[in-house]
């Protein structure tokens, strides 16, 4: 990991038990994300996508064999207990996932939920968390126009 790394992800590979034995979903994967970089990851439908960014965030469940290093700042990310785990997912590493019953609620201001997102992870009041959401997007759009 060098020095500007907030991810590195190392030989990952994810298998899943099944009934008919194992199935590999992920096989080797290596990233880095450096300090203010953006990452796509693309590829087919069932290519492993939202598996290997379950997998980072530990999100998988039981029947989900994880292998290889996945390191955040420095941090072994496996090998933490799910209560470390807990105050990194939302507070510093998030998803919002492709599915339609697990993004953003069409119904709800995507502004609301950052809102409450950020009330429940860095346990801020609503006028708190409303500015620091107001904040991000303000300073992502000034870096942007830049």
């Amino acid at each position: 990991m060098t020095q500007g790394t907030l991810l590195s992800v190392r030989d990952l590979r994810v298998t899943f038990m099944t009934g008919g034995g194992p199935v590999a979903a992920v096989d080797g994967v290596d990233l880095d994300v450096g300090v203010g970089e953006v990452v796509g990851l693309v590829g087919e439908s069932g290519s492993g996508k939202s598996v290997t960014l379950r997998a980072i965030l530990s999100l998988l469940g039981p029947a989900a064999e994880i292998e290889g290093r996945i390191g955040w700042r420095g941090t072994d990310l496996t090998s933490l207990p799910e209560s470390d785990l807990r105050r990194i997912r939302g507070r510093e590493i998030a998803i919002i996932f492709q599915e339609p019953m697990a993004a953003l609620n069409p119904v709800l201001s995507v502004g609301l939920q950052i809102e409450e997102s950020l009330a429940a992870h860095l346990a801020l009041d609503g006028r708190a968390a409303r500015a620091r959401a107001r904040f991000s997007a303000h300073s992502r759009t000034a870096r942007r126009t830049r």
